[in-house]
């Protein structure tokens, strides 16, 4: 137990308070180990029940989680806001951050234009009644994903806060705690916090450069799982993008389990190279969600959700009660942005300079014999022997990337490398300095 601080509690609400503030309070660090429920209830004198519906209650809210023999542990990122350092460890000053996931905001377009073109556009001010998903973007949405491939002609749409946002409206339409979920393994860190989060289980399944495969799907499938996500191109980490091959497969696997919603995500939308390749909708419930977060912004907080009819009903009448709508000063300002070419150019632009960079850091990782991949998106995925030790060598180089144990369930470890804002001049440096980092010296000779 930590030294610093002492759990209490009576009940299992109480007892699971007293965890959870120390976790806010930053006493209880991630990756800590709690006591045994046994041992917890000796010290506080409470039934061993007590203290296991006490845990129950943390893993159902994301905030601890239990792995097998290595017992219960605060999760890497509790589903809780920490008030002191120590959850997440800062960049430290010098070292070059390739950490982040984000987009180089050298790239993206100003949101200035947009938000004067978006104000000057409402007039007279918007009120209650009329403050929805506006049917202009749904009007030019539509025509945009029918233009890729993506079959809404007849789904409807709805306009939502992100990618992540989407997600749980679409789970919270139709899953309940304790539903299991296939996730891709390695994946998006955010979508297992949030599943910890709303208390639903991650089935992995494994993900190669087509996307998804086949086999692990069927076997998430067969174990029960009520939903299936796939990032259709650009997936974190490993820069996968499904084929027209894979989505096949898919489509045909999937259309034997009717029951099971698919969640397509398109977070990288206009950024990615690659064509995307939809699957759905070939069950009875189906989300296809582009995000303008990556090409346009972080800053941008807005996706449309394209669905059938009841999932998108569900998620609009939900937000109605809660939220009530996604602003429309950033609905205007995303339709805009649709429209300007020059802002089109610039994304085209963006995306070609991600292209150049990544294929150069996988050229030169293949030269310096790393076997890597990142067909599409602004990461990297490294497979390595031991993240720990990669992550703590790359670092005494100088350079600071994210520990594959954010993205994994049962993968086998990597690191993930950002190249959004990776310079020509800094390639052939950072290859040989990943390289040193995880092959022993000589055993692995360079491939020429």
């Amino acid at each position: 137990m930590a030294e610093q601080y002492q759990v209490s509690g009576d009940s299992a609400a109480e007892i699971s308070a007293s965890i959870e503030t120390g976790v806010v309070q930053g006493l209880w660090v991630a990756g800590s180990a709690l006591p045994s429920v046994r041992v917890l209830a000796g010290s506080l004198h409470v039934s061993p029940a007590t203290v296991a519906k006490a845990y129950q209650e943390l893993r159902q809210r994301g905030v601890i989680e239990t792995e097998g023999r290595r017992g219960t542990r605060v999760r890497s990122r509790p589903a809780v806001a920490v008030r002191r350092s120590g959850l997440h460890t800062p960049v430290p000053p010098g070292l070059r951050d390739l950490s982040t996931g984000e987009p180089d905001v050298r790239l993206l377009p100003s949101l200035a234009p947009a938000l004067a073109a978006a104000a000057a556009m409402q007039s007279p001010p918007q009120g209650y009644a009329s403050a929805v998903t506006m049917p202009e973007l749904a009007d030019a949405a539509r025509p945009r994903l029918l233009a890729e491939g993506i079959p809404v002609s007849g789904a409807e749409i709805v306009v939502t806060s992100g990618a992540l946002d989407s997600i749980e409206r679409a789970f919270n339409a139709h899953l309940r705690p304790g539903d299991t979920v296939a996730i891709e393994d390695p994946g998006w860190a955010a979508l297992i916090d949030l599943l910890a989060a709303l208390g639903l289980r991650a089935v992995p399944v494994a993900v190669d450069e087509h996307g998804p495969d086949p086999a692990s799907l069927a076997t998430a499938l067969r174990s029960g799982a009520r939903a299936v996500v796939v990032t259709v191109r650009a997936q974190n980490p490993t820069g996968a993008a499904v084929s027209a091959g894979r989505a096949e497969e898919l489509r045909g696997l999937l259309s034997g389990h009717p029951g099971v919603l698919v969640v397509e995500d398109d977070h990288a939308a206009e950024l990615a190279e690659s064509e995307p390749h939809c699957i759905g909708p070939v069950t009875g419930s189906w989300a296809f969600v582009r995000s303008a977060s990556k090409p346009f912004g972080p800053d941008l907080r807005i996706a449309v959700l394209a669905g059938d009819e009841t999932t998108v009903a569900r998620v609009s009448g939900r937000m109605r009660i809660g939220m009530g709508w996604v602003s429309t000063v950033l609905q205007r300002m995303l339709l805009w942005l649709w429209r300007d070419p020059e802002v089109t150019a610039l994304v085209a632009r963006a995306a070609e300079t991600y292209g150049d960079r990544r294929r150069a850091l996988l050229d030169a990782l293949r030269a310096e014999g790393v076997m890597a991949s990142g067909d599409t998106g602004i990461n990297v995925w490294v497979p390595v022997p031991d993240e720990t030790h990669a992550v703590a060598a790359l670092r005494d180089r100088g350079y600071a990337v994210a520990p594959g144990a954010l993205f994994r369930v049962s993968s086998p470890p990597g690191i993930r490398i950002t190249i959004s804002t990776l310079d020509p001049a800094e390639v052939s440096e950072l290859a040989q300095a990943v390289a040193s980092a995880i092959h022993p010296a000589g055993l692995f000779p360079p491939m020429r």
